[in-house]
C-alpha cells in the first residue's frame, strides 16, 4: 500500500516537473575527502602527530621479533628455567605491545574521525553556499548512479581548494 500511496505521489509531481525544470547536483563525496586540500592537510597532520608512536611501535616490535628468535635460537642450551624466564618476559613484553599497538590505534582512529568530520563540515557549508547561490532543488552525496551532467563534484573541490579560505 505504501508503495502504492508513493508511486501516486511521484505521477502527481510529474506535471510539476514539467512546468519547472528541476535543478539537480550530485556531489562524490569520497573524491572531495579524497582531493579537497582540507583533507589531504587533515592527512598530513595526522601523519605528523602519530609519526612518533608509529616508529616506536615499529622499533619494539622489532625488538620483540629479535627476542623471540634469540630465544629460539638459544632455547637449546638454556637451562629449562632460565628457557621459562625469558618466554614470560617475551608474553608480557608482547602483552604491552599489543596493549599498546590497540591504544594507538584506538587514539589514530578518534583523531581521523575528527579530522574528518572537520572536512565533511566545511564542505557541506560549501555544498550549502553552491546550492543557494546556484539555486538548486536537490543536492545529493549518495547515489548509485549519476551523470556527468549533475555531478557538482569539480565545483566543491574548487571552492574548498580555493587559497582565499573560501568555506571556512
Amino acid at each position: 500500500m505504501k508503495s502504492l500511496l508513493a508511486a501516486a505521489a511521484l505521477v502527481a509531481l510529474v506535471p510539476l516537473a514539467g512546468a519547472q525544470e528541476l535543478k539537480i547536483g550530485y556531489v562524490n563525496s569520497e573524491r572531495v575527502l579524497r582531493e579537497a586540500v582540507p583533507a589531504k592537510a587533515a592527512q598530513a597532520k595526522l601523519e605528523t602527530e602519530f609519526s612518533k608512536r608509529e616508529k616506536e611501535l615499529s622499533d619494539q616490535a622489532a625488538k620483540l621479533k629479535s627476542a623471540a628468535d634469540k630465544l629460539e635460537k638459544d632455547g637449546p642450551t638454556l637451562s629449562e628455567a632460565e628457557r621459562n624466564r625469558r618466554q614470560r618476559e617475551l608474553v608480557d613484553q608482547d602483552r604491552e605491545f599489543q596493549r599498546k599497538r590497540r591504544e594507538f590505534q584506538e587514539d589514530l582512529n578518534q583523531r581521523r574521525n575528527e579530522e574528518l568530520a572537520s572536512v565533511v563540515e566545511r564542505a557541506n557549508r560549501v555544498i550549502k553556499q553552491i546550492f543557494d547561490q546556484e539555486k538548486y532543488d536537490l543536492i545529493l552525496q549518495e547515489v548509485v548512479f549519476a551523470g556527468p551532467r549533475v555531478d557538482i563534484t569539480d565545483k566543491v573541490l574548487k571552492v574548498l581548494n580555493a587559497p582565499s579560505g573560501a568555506g571556512k
